[in-house]
């Protein structure tokens, strides 16, 4: 489980789906038994002492009536596309729990920012303009061989990384598909490595929950 302070107060917390059963119940004996309260994002916990706890569906799973029903839904198999990308590095591969039977890595590299006073700016600038077009390009077509044809089975696709390339990669018409399934969570990530690709698999299937204590 970990935890990270949310903008405008509270706590996010990701929980394994495996576990939210264990920590409804902590945080019942903590603030009191809840009301379970339907929400577009999921199931909101309100306790008698004010504390709440939101409950967000995680990618792929179906919105679900009562605390019963979205833990046998949080645990139950789904396939989850990955994309992960950030500057010249790209990870791609298909989730089955915490297994990847799709999986691949690549990296091209991309020069990072000229320090004051190295070479002309501007053609350091088109060097590294060219670097980053051709990374992308190689990571579309990677998304576009190994995800695409998968599209129909997959029940959402998490990504990671750099918002902006991400979001350039899935600009490409050919993955309009991919782009319907995302989620809207972005995994913060590092360099996509088989390493980091695993961690997201985890991720990707965490229950997030923002929990706020009493004024």
């Amino acid at each position: 489980m970990s935890s990270r302070p949310a903008a405008g107060g509270g706590r996010w917390v990701e929980v394994d789906p495996a576990r939210l059963a264990r920590w409804v119940s902590g945080f019942a004996d903590r603030h009191g038994p809840p009301t379970t309260t339907i929400e577009e994002y999921g199931l909101l916990l309100s306790a008698p002492d004010g504390a709440t706890a939101e409950l967000h569906t995680p990618p792929g799973a179906p919105a679900t009536p009562d605390l019963e029903t979205f833990a046998a839904q949080a645990v139950a198999p789904r396939r989850i596309g990955l994309l992960l990308a950030r500057k010249g590095a790209v990870a791609v591969g298909i989730a089955e729990g915490e297994q990847l039977p799709v999986h691949k890595v690549d990296t091209r590299y991309v020069q990072g920012r000229t320090a004051a006073g190295g070479w002309s700016q501007q053609r350091f600038a088109r060097r590294r303009d060219n670097q980053a077009k051709a990374a992308l390009g190689e990571a579309t077509e990677l998304a576009v061989r190994l995800l695409l044809p998968e599209a129909d089975r997959l029940a959402a696709l998490v990504a990671g990384g750099d918002r902006r390339t991400v979001d350039g990669i899935l600009a490409d018409r050919r993955l309009a598909p991919l782009a319907a399934l995302r989620a809207e969570r972005l995994l913060d990530v590092a360099e996509p490595r088989y390493a980091v690709l695993l961690d997201a698999a985890t991720a990707a299937r965490a229950i997030r929950i923002l929990v706020r204590d009493p004024a």
